[in-house]
């Protein structure tokens, strides 16, 4: 797979996490931890079942390091999101936890041979200005800064540091994440027993957001997200990420979970303009992957 069909992979994850803000929403009385292991356990599904089609099951079995470092990643993350969006606004948590694509581009930076370049950082400081921009209607509530806001900057760092270190484990097999999504399940619903009651009878319209995320923003995003971190342009992904949080305000908007604002058509413009600043000049060549041992 060449870096440009692998930098075209991973843009689909950013197409799918757009419908996460809508699937969560549809997932309504849906606990968070609960949610959490709902999801991990269809989207390792699903991964499993496409390996088995393709004839590419026995690809299936992560390494202990490749392990660990999803468990770190996805469930780390997650977990520390719910937990910010709880103990602070949800619309700052948001926008703090969307730090993460503008740190995807400083730490490329640290990739062997992947030197940061001038358009990446002006495109994800372009990219960032359009995210604060699209909620700044709800900053500024004068509380200060609250425990929410420190476990979405932590929540960004573990993403943004997942995402680049998968660079360093370009040999195992994006295959592997299934019996790794199936793990990060484990603490989920460990989580969710200790902390929560369990819904036992979601509605249709709330099995819907658990399938649309599972299957989606879970399974098949991971996946592809996974593809292109390991050989596709981990720079550019970066800032391309933050069409992810404007694309999921147009579905919503469209949806009818959202009004249509002069923000939102602003922020995609600045989205758009960061998008072909950091893609500006000769095609990124990110450095040859790594394949990381054990």
């Amino acid at each position: 797979m060449t870096s440009r069909t692998a930098t075209a992979t991973g843009a689909i994850a950013i197409l799918l996490w757009s419908t996460l803000a809508l699937f969560t929403a549809m997932s309504g009385r849906v606990p968070p931890f609960q949610l959490v292991g709902m999801t991990f356990v269809i989207g390792g599904v699903l991964v499993l079942a496409i390996a088995a089609v393709r004839g590419r099951l026995h690809l299936a079995r992560p390494t202990p390091a490749s392990f660990l470092l999803g468990l770190y990643g996805p469930f780390g993350d997650t977990a520390l999101y719910y937990a910010a969006v709880k103990t602070a606004p949800a619309a700052e948590a948001n926008l703090i936890h969307y730090l993460w694509p503008l740190l995807i581009v400083l730490f490329a930076a640290l990739l062997p041979g992947g030197g940061l370049k001038a358009r990446h950082l002006v495109g994800a400081l372009i990219g960032l200005a359009a995210t604060a921009l699209l909620i700044s209607g709800s900053l500024g509530s004068g509380a200060g800064i609250q425990l929410g806001h420190i476990l979405a900057a932590l929540g960004a760092f573990v993403w943004a540091s997942y995402s680049v270190l998968s660079r360093r484990f370009a040999g195992v097999p994006s295959e592997s994440l299934a019996i790794t999504m199936l793990g990060c399940a484990i603490p989920a619903f460990a989580c969710h027993l200790a902390f929560e009651t369990t819904l036992w009878a979601p509605s249709a319209v709330e099995w819907g957001g658990v399938l649309g995320l599972g299957l989606g923003s879970i399974g098949l995003a991971f996946i592809c997200w996974d593809i292109g971190m390991k050989k596709g342009d981990v720079a550019f992904l970066g800032v391309a990420s933050y069409a992810a949080p404007v694309l999921s305000t147009v579905i919503l908007v469209i949806a009818g979970y959202a009004p249509a604002s002069w923000l939102l058509a602003l922020s995609c413009v600045l989205i758009v303009v960061g998008a072909l600043v950091a893609s500006f000049g000769p095609a990124a060549r990110g450095a040859e992957p790594k394949a990381a041992e054990g």
